[in-house]
């Protein structure tokens, strides 16, 4: 039997879970598989409805701006409302919002519906976590590795799915996720027990301001930059293959595959091998290169594929480490940083795909590819500024020099993963907080 070490010294299944946590892990699951499902779909939405490069694009800017803007309320919402309720809602403006992304007629309704999607899909991750670790019962450790497989597995299916889905009908991948999160957040109304509300309630100024700190600013900006050269991979890579749907959903299965076990496996063992500076260095300047070989290539249908394809590596290692860097070096509670780090970065993702939509119809399609990777090796730039503070991070220390023991062992990279993709990684430091309420006041 499969087992992971708790906090104690028993040794428990990472599977001995309630039904709950599962129908929480199933939810999260579909909830990833949004980031890449409709890749593949992206021509044939072009095509069907008589839509530009730059209009199809926007599937990914409103779901990414509307995501950054909801990263600002989504602790002061959960902290009023608590977990479960802020789980359900986000689940069922998921819903809504996918089911009527399958029947709009326009590229315009869909736009606008997949932004309502975002910002339901930010109110769900924001909490899932926190939900997963206060409903488990077999194991802390277990509950954050289910979590992280539960990521992995969304990110990696998801392209796939919108492929097979969508060589039926464009309209598939909306129905799919609609029916699927129906499922769930029947699963999780029924399964979940009530969540206790925070002890302590989140302001909405206190993300914006938790940016004037050097360290998670500085971080922030380099996260914004690299996003810029990801997603215009993401959204604009799709159309110069020249792939069918289902071709197109293999090849993002690749990717997210290669994303996945990098996220999870690859980067704590770079951070412990090189420390965190020299493994981002290395991922973002490898990152870069590829982008530069995608703008050479482009018209190139087997270097663009493999080359994206190993995108995912580099993509998976700089996700983790930047965001577990973030939580080290800023000096502000958890949760806020996260909001505050997600805002920024999520608008460089959110803006750079119908960027480089328009710079194709201006230019051509080489141009920005290479503004991607002139992006990226800005951030290596703006990321050096920071290098005493990682330094320091892998020793423990916040931007102050102060012990950075609230936010975590700086050799643990559990958990980061899935904050990278949602702003969760206040998710433990609410619930052990909530777990400590609990034990002194009863």
């Amino acid at each position: 039997m499969t087992t992971t070490p708790t906090r104690g010294s028993e040794q428990v299944s990472m599977f001995a879970q309630p039904k709950a946590v599962y129908a929480v892990a199933f939810a999260c699951v579909i909830s990833f598989m949004g980031i890449g499902l409709v890749d593949p779909i992206l021509p044939s939405l072009r095509t069907k409805l008589n839509a530009t490069p730059s209009q199809v694009t926007l599937l990914f800017t409103s779901y990414l701006v509307v995501t950054a803007f909801a990263m600002l309320v989504t602790n002061w919402v959960s902290s009023r409302l608590g977990a479960k309720r802020t789980l359900v809602t986000g689940l069922a403006i998921i819903v809504v919002f996918s089911a009527l992304a399958g029947t709009s007629g326009s590229i315009n309704g869909i736009v606008g519906f997949r932004a309502g999607w975002g910002l339901g899909n930010a109110l769900f991750i924001a909490t899932s976590l926190a939900v997963i670790v206060a409903s488990a019962s077999g194991g802390f450790g277990g509950a954050i590795v289910l979590y992280e497989a539960a990521l992995g597995l969304g990110i990696a299916v998801g392209p796939l799915l919108g492929g097979t889905l969508g060589n039926i009908s464009w309209r598939g991948p909306f129905f799919g996720v609609a029916a699927l999160m129906a499922v769930a957040l029947v699963a999780i109304v029924v399964l979940l027990d009530p969540t206790p509300l925070p002890t302590r309630r989140t302001s909405l100024s206190a993300p914006l301001k938790a940016l004037t700190h050097r360290g998670l600013l500085t971080l922030s900006l380099t996260a914004l930059l690299y996003n810029w050269g990801f997603f215009t991979m993401l959204g604009y890579a799709p159309f110069p293959m020249g792939l069918t749907a289902i071709q197109l959903g293999f090849v993002f299965f690749g990717w997210g595959l290669l994303v996945a076990f990098f996220s999870v496996f690859g980067a704590p063992w770079m951070q412990r091998r090189f420390g965190t500076a020299r493994s981002l260095y290395a991922a973002l300047v490898l990152f870069a290169a590829d982008l530069a070989v995608i703008s050479i290539f482009v018209n190139n249908r087997t270097v663009l594929v493999v080359a994206v394809i190993t995108a995912g590596i580099f993509i998976g290692i700089n996700n983790t480490l930047t965001t577990q860097a973030v939580m080290m070096v800023s000096p502000v509670e958890r949760p806020v940083a996260s909001a505050a780090y997600g805002f920024v970065r999520f608008l460089g993702g959110g803006l750079a795909p119908f960027a480089a939509g328009k710079l194709v119809e201006r230019f051509n399609v080489h141009v920005p590819f290479a503004i991607g990777a002139v992006a990226v090796v800005a951030a290596v730039v703006v990321l050096s500024t920071a290098h005493q503070m990682l330094a320091q991070a892998d020793q423990g220390l916040d931007e102050d020099g102060h012990p950075a023991t609230e936010h975590g062992d700086p050799t643990d990279v559990a958990g980061e993963v899935a904050d990278e993709f949602g702003g969760a990684g206040g998710a433990i430091d609410s619930i052990e907080e909530t777990r400590h309420h609990t034990i002194t006041t009863g």
